[in-house]
């Protein structure tokens, strides 16, 4: 639900999920068969799990981060991993990059030139996210929804953010 001064956007679970089948639909109906996918985490763990599960593919991984000051609201220095998960060797071939949201397109875009410049394995690489704000300096192949007020997005997963182990025992006490 995006408040009314369009500065919000709030997503629950269903909507979440929903999304994500939405933008597997759009990967389907382009006709394009990849090999792998390679997602980026945080945001691009749970939207590239579900899409490795229903196009049957192998699932790679690839932290960055950015998004760490003020409880990870505010975009600091990008960091991005020197080292690929796959579960099968070397990623190569069809590759596509997921990710949730393209925010300021600074990570995708710095991804996507590392990878291309660095992965010569590769021999095709598409990218997919939910979400495309409209800062966003970066377009990616497959998206489901654009932002054009460029909300902050309140997943449904965020309360975890805030959560300690501490808390969780006060919570599960018997």
């Amino acid at each position: 639900m995006l408040t009314e001064d369009g500065k919000h956007l709030y997503v629950s679970y269903d909507e979440y999920h929903n999304l994500i089948e939405k933008l597997a639909l759009k990967i389907h109906q382009s006709g394009w068969d990849f090999d792998t996918i390679l997602c980026l985490a945080r945001g691009g763990l749970r939207p590239g799990d579900i899409l490795s599960r229903i196009f049957g593919k192998p699932l790679a991984i690839m932290s960055t981060s950015s998004y760490r000051a003020e409880a990870g609201t505010v975009q600091g220095h990008l960091d991005i991993a020197r080292f690929i998960t796959t579960p099968k060797g070397e990623i190569a071939g069809k590759v596509l990059l997921v990710d949730d949201l393209a925010d300021s397109g600074h990570t995708l875009s710095a991804v996507v030139s590392l990878l291309k410049g660095q992965y010569a394995p590769i021999t095709e690489l598409r990218t997919a996210v939910i979400w495309i704000k409209a800062i966003s300096t970066f377009t990616s192949d497959y998206s489901v929804e654009f932002l054009a007020t460029n909300p902050w997005i309140h997943q449904p997963f965020e309360g975890y953010d805030n959560l300690s182990a501490g808390n969780l025992m006060d919570k599960w006490m018997v």
